[in-house]
């Protein structure tokens, strides 16, 4: 083989020794500091999966800091965290985030006050105090931008706040007409309807209550861990009102984990572990750390199976992890989600209450993930989010910082390209141009998470891609030498598909050391395109014959008995094509797949046979009839059949006899075909070429109208497509491989990309992905 490079991106010392590379060149070198550095990067993200990084919330901290102690409440409950507060206020008089970014004053102005309360409330740091109500007094005026971020429960927790600091007799130098427009928004926030979500929300910012807050109903939403909704801050706010042991106790054990001051969400070692490995799958980096991954998932899966209140009370991370347990062989209802399902539903929850956007991205994900026929309720959940996420993208109302640019540009690729469309491999790159290593996240309060979102992943991410994606150019100029050493090339009605054959591998079967999978993949693409071409306009019937006889008894001499140089050509480029196949799944397999190879084109090649029949005999098949050839004769078993032997697992030769690969072969055929029938339709019917729509309308006599018959169709294609998922998914009673499975998955994804807008071969949009995988580096100013 022409390139070949390991999946750990070493060069080898045999190589050195051979004398294949000299290893003073500047190749090595640089091959090496690569390869060193990588390491080392993967050694740094290795060690995140042991310890969640989260930052600490001085806005949670004040709250805290404020619960009076149960012997004595003229003292705090929690000293440590009113000597935190002294210690950690910033050099312009505020607390919050350090580096905060600009759109953030609100969040500022949030944790300022609460931190200046907490110091009066003991009477302590009046040189902090008066620092602080400055910085108040000089960025009030934000409180009126609505180009700021607003955290949660703002405009019912601010004014409460400042309602606190007149009880404790706390000047602050501010006009009545702000303090009376503030009090007007918040007494609107609070006449609200009374749904169940309005009484979730109002418990979630009791803080912001205070003296108004029914307790009692409160303690209602207590968990297990004794928290209200895993913030420090309500729990703390309901612990300075009633003596709870619940609540004393989640708060000592937070400070127990963190220190001298609380995180504003805990716990979050779940949910931010789930983060991690949407993050490195999404960056496509995930094969670094499966075992890592595969931890993560099992512990999540153990969560899911205990209903634990962390995993399935927040909608984003519950939605997450359905998808992520599904889409990786984990056998998970989706009854979790059905409180989702509807948009009245959803909003009426703390979740849906606040209309967190990210939050409806994630169920609007997972809600395609659906296998069952009975799984209509994800189907509902599928059409609100579709509809509300397309309604804040038209309304422009997402902020225009950089966080909230990248949740709309994720918010855009999520619509335009759905789960059955996406290519792993031009996703990544995608994510990777639009990450941001500062994935800033707002709540009550803002925080950060390393192990969310780091430089680390950024950097392995630009650097695996860029190996990769050079691996990937030196296969397409091997492709190109083998059209040019098999002639094909001089066939003037073929169709020379390299580049997109090359994209279309690479983009299935993406990892570096599936190079001979990938060539395999890119020449049965390139040859039965050339054989598509010949059937359709290039070869008489007596060459369509002549191919069909030869490949029936294929281990012929080449060029024996051909009629023509085209049939000697295409003939002796299969032949080729199945000993190179045998050659390679030799060494893996240990067996001789020739045969099943070679019945392979011999199937393709007789169905092109009776369909070129049909057509110069005039005659008309049955709509059932035409499908089962045409499944055929989308060609994929001489793509997918020889490239399964290259993928990895040995593979018992029964296994392409047995009822589940046939369903495999069969549902992600009919995807692809009947997507190509829609596509093509004008152009077959200007030509007289046969087609699954203008078969339907023919032989209904004019009854089924040519839109009708395209919607019957799509009805095939979103069944066969549920299921090809369900079937590739499923792990109980299977005896496929899941590496095999997902052969057929990503060619139906590519199927239904291929196949978007056009015939895939004429779209300038097509030609822009195959740029943007093969041929365009990622460049790190890029991102």
């Amino acid at each position: 083989m022409a390139f070949h490079q390991s999946p750990n991106f070493t060069i080898s010392s045999s190589s050195l020794s051979a004398g294949a590379i000299d290893p003073r060149s500047k190749f090595v070198t640089e091959a090496k500091t690569t390869s060193l550095h990588l390491e080392r990067t993967k050694e740094r993200i290795n060690k995140m999966f042991d310890k969640v990084d989260l930052s600490v919330s001085s806005y949670d901290t004040a709250w805290v800091a404020m619960v009076p102690s149960p012997d004595s409440p003229q003292a705090p409950c929690f000293p440590q965290c009113i000597n935190w507060l002294l210690d950690n206020q910033l050099h312009d008089g505020s607390w919050g985030l350090p580096q905060r970014p600009s759109l953030l004053v609100k969040d500022a102005l949030s944790c300022t006050l609460a931190s200046v309360l907490a110091l009066k409330r003991w009477g302590i740091g009046e040189e902090e105090m008066n620092k602080g109500i400055q910085f108040i007094e000089s960025n009030f005026a934000s409180i009126n931008d609505e180009k700021q971020h607003t955290p949660v429960g703002f405009d019912i927790i601010f004014p409460g706040m400042i309602e606190c600091a007149k009880d404790l007799n706390l000047n602050l130098p501010l006009r009545t007409t702000d303090i009376d427009s503030m009090l007007h928004r918040r007494q609107s926030e609070l006449r609200r309807r009374n749904l169940e979500g309005r009484k979730e929300y109002l418990a979630y910012v009791s803080e912001g209550l205070w003296k108004l807050q029914d307790w009692e109903m409160v303690m209602k939403y207590q968990r297990k861990n004794g928290s209200l909704f895993n913030s420090p801050s309500a729990t703390a706010a309901a612990l300075s009102h009633i003596q709870n042991a619940g609540c004393l106790h989640y708060l000592c054990s937070v400070l127990d984990k963190f220190g001298d001051a609380v995180p504003t969400v805990c716990p979050f070692d779940l949910s931010a572990r789930l983060f991690m490995v949407e993050s490195l799958e999404s960056l496509g980096i995930d094969r670094h750390f499966e075992n890592e991954i595969r931890r993560v998932l099992d512990e999540t899966y153990r969560c899911w199976l205990q209903e634990e209140e962390e995993i399935l009370l927040d909608p984003a991370t519950c939605a997450m992890a359905f998808r992520l347990l599904r889409v990786n062989g984990y056998d998970v209802s989706s009854d979790p989600l059905t409180k989702f399902a509807e948009e009245d539903q959803s909003f009426n929850s703390l979740g849906g209450y606040s209309k967190d956007t990210s939050a409806v991205l994630e169920l609007y994900k997972a809600s395609q993930i659906t296998i069952d026929p009975d799984e209509f309720l994800l189907e509902k959940q599928n059409l609100w989010t579709r509809r509300f996420l397309e309604q804040e993208l038209s309304s422009g109302s997402f902020y225009s910082d950089r966080h909230g640019k990248q949740v709309s540009k994720q918010v855009e690729y999520a619509l335009k390209f759905p789960y059955h469309s996406q290519l792993e491999r031009l996703a990544h790159r995608r994510n990777i141009e639009h990450y941001s290593v500062d994935d800033m996240r707002i709540l009550k309060t803002s925080y950060r998470s390393l192990t969310i979102a780091n430089e680390y992943f950024q950097h392995l991410a630009v650097d695996d891609f860029n190996i990769c994606q050079s691996i990937y150019r030196e296969e397409l100029k091997q492709l190109e030498r083998w059209v040019a050493e098999n002639r094909l090339d001089r066939l003037k009605f073929a169709r020379l598909t390299t580049v997109y054959a090359e994209f279309i591998g690479a983009a299935t079967l993406l990892s570096p050391e599936l190079s001979d999978a990938r060539i395999s993949w890119a020449k049965g693409i390139v040859l039965t395109t050339v054989i598509d071409d010949f059937f359709d306009v290039g070869g008489s019937l007596e060459e369509l014959v002549n191919l069909v006889q030869l490949v029936e008894k294929w281990n012929v001499e080449e060029g024996i008995n051909c009629c023509s140089e085209e049939v000697e050509i295409i003939f002796s480029a299969i032949h080729r094509s199945i000993c190179d196949t045998g050659d390679k799944a030799f060494m893996s397999q240990g067996r001789d797949v020739t045969t099943h190879v070679a019945e392979s084109w011999l199937n393709l090649l007789k169905s092109q046979l009776k369909e070129a029949e049909w057509l110069r005999n005039k005659s008309l098949p049955t709509v059932d009839e035409y499908i089962e050839n045409a499944c055929v004769t989308y060609a994929l078993g001489p793509i997918v059949f020889p490239t399964m032997y290259l993928v990895g697992p040995k593979l018992p030769e029964e296994l392409v006899t047995h009822p589940e690969f046939h369903k495999l072969y069969k549902l992600a055929s009919i995807c692809g075909r009947l997507l190509n029938d829609i596509q093509s339709l004008k152009r077959e019917c200007k030509e007289e070429t046969l087609n699954a729509v203008s078969l339907q309308t023919i032989h209904s006599k004019g009854v089924i109208a040519e839109e009708e018959a395209i919607e019957n169709l799509r009805s095939v294609i979103n069944s066969s497509r549920r299921e090809l998922l369900r079937s590739v998914l499923q792990e109980k009673g299977s005896i496929i491989p899941r590496p095999i499975k997902d052969l057929f998955l990503k060619t139906s994804k590519s199927s239904h990309l291929f196949y978007m807008e056009d015939d895939g071969f004429t779209s300038d949009s097509m030609m822009n992905f195959v740029n943007d995988l093969i041929q365009e580096q990622l460049c790190v100013n890029k991102l």
